[in-house]
């Protein structure tokens, strides 16, 4: 049987998602509790690979297994045995062939920054102390609609057949002490939310104007774009799937 885990991480402290040599990851820390419960070797898939430091409140991953058990008591067998930045939250059958990065339709990450300094939530979003414009910020992100290839805002040298993404919604809002960027696309690149909000930040001070915006993603080059924001302050928050793929 195939299954998707429906996973929340606070991604401080990890090297990110996916798995690599010497380093800490979400991914190899899931498995290897998958591998101790079952028996047996088991890997998964995510949905996507958030970069080290990023969280996610809704990730999701498909492994395959022969073992029959509860779904209910294996969440909270695996929560028990992992870290208390990583949880389980929910667990489907599947279809065979559904995969959690392919089959998915939309994927959603907000990027937080705090208006005011807030020791609870301080090591987990952007702490900017330059106030900026949020209509000038708006406005520019509706230009993002306009355009498919964002290889401006990808980190060089990254291995992907295609830099087109569709952007499906791109605004800013303040909710309580947080200005928070939402952005909605059928993927992402590497890198691309973090390099957006930089850009649309240096919008927002007035160091560039808004219709610089279509200058920079004409040119295909990440030196023309602005900065990257802290990793601390990204969440991957919703991955949606057809509704046909699961059992």
């Amino acid at each position: 049987m195939r299954y998707f885990l429906e996973i929340s991480y606070n991604g401080k402290g990890y090297h990110g998602w996916q798995i690599q040599p010497n380093a800490n990851t979400v991914q190899e820390t899931i498995e290897n509790v998958l591998t101790t419960f079952f028996g047996e070797l088991i890997s998964i898939v995510g949905a996507g690979r958030t970069d080290a430091g990023v969280h996610a409140s809704q990730m999701f991953a498909h492994f395959d297994t022969n073992t029959v058990f509860i779904e209910n008591e294996l969440i909270f067998k695996l929560n028990s045995f992992l870290p208390t930045h990583i949880a389980i939250r929910n667990i489907f059958k599947v279809k065979a062939d559904a995969h959690a990065r392919f089959n998915a339709i939309n994927r959603t990450y907000v990027y937080k920054i705090a208006l005011q300094k807030n020791v609870f939530t301080y090591d987990n979003v952007y702490y900017l102390k330059s106030k900026v414009n949020i209509e000038l910020m708006n406005e520019a992100a509706k230009i993002l609609y306009m355009y498919k290839d964002f290889q401006c805002f990808s980190k060089s040298n990254t291995d992907v057949k295609t830099y087109n993404c569709e952007i499906r919604q791109a605004e800013w809002s303040v909710k309580d002490d947080e200005l928070q960027f939402t952005i909605k696309a059928d993927r992402f690149l590497r890198n691309m939310v973090r390099a957006i909000v930089g850009t649309l930040i240096n919008i927002g001070q007035g160091k560039i104007k808004v219709e610089d915006l279509h200058q920079i993603i004409s040119s295909k080059n990440r030196s023309e774009a602005g900065f990257s924001v802290p990793a601390q302050g990204l969440y991957l928050t919703e991955v949606n799937y057809p509704e046909n793929i699961f059992l």
